[in-house]
């Protein structure tokens, strides 16, 4: 299977419309992984204005259930609020994803809003796997 980026962002984008809007470092955060994935300024804004459901994820790979759970739980930190509702969404793909819900709580301790501090990703990997169920 060919990782669709486009629903990759969009979950972020439910994410971050999870507390009622999209804030400003959330939104910011989406466009810099837009961009970074080959989407035009137009194709992400018109994305946010109008969020998809959410599609199966559970066919992607271990890395990519990695990286889309990190993605996810630093946008949650973007706005420096995380909200109740934010939470239990990551936890509720946390599991669409394959993982025990218990993983946003270990991971998001070490993981930073700010995509320029680099974070021991494979120490966080590590942690992650744990909460997998079999």
């Amino acid at each position: 299977m060919i990782f669709d980026k486009k629903a990759e962002l969009n979950v972020l984008i439910n994410l971050a419309a999870s507390d009622s809007q999209v804030a400003e470092r959330e939104a910011k955060l989406i466009h810099m992984i837009g961009k970074a994935n080959g989407l035009s300024v137009d194709e992400i804004n018109q994305m946010i204005a109008n969020p998809k459901p959410i599609s199966n994820v559970t066919a992607l790979t271990t890395d990519q259930k990695f990286e889309h759970l990190y993605y996810l739980i630093q946008l949650m930190k973007m706005d420096g609020q995380v909200f109740r509702s934010e939470i239990v969404f990551c936890e509720q793909i946390a599991e669409k994803l394959g993982y025990k819900k218990g993983v946003v709580a270990e991971i998001s301790q070490h993981v930073y809003s700010d995509p320029s501090i680099t974070a021991d990703r494979d120490m966080i990997r590590k942690k992650a796997d744990k909460y997998m169920r079999a």
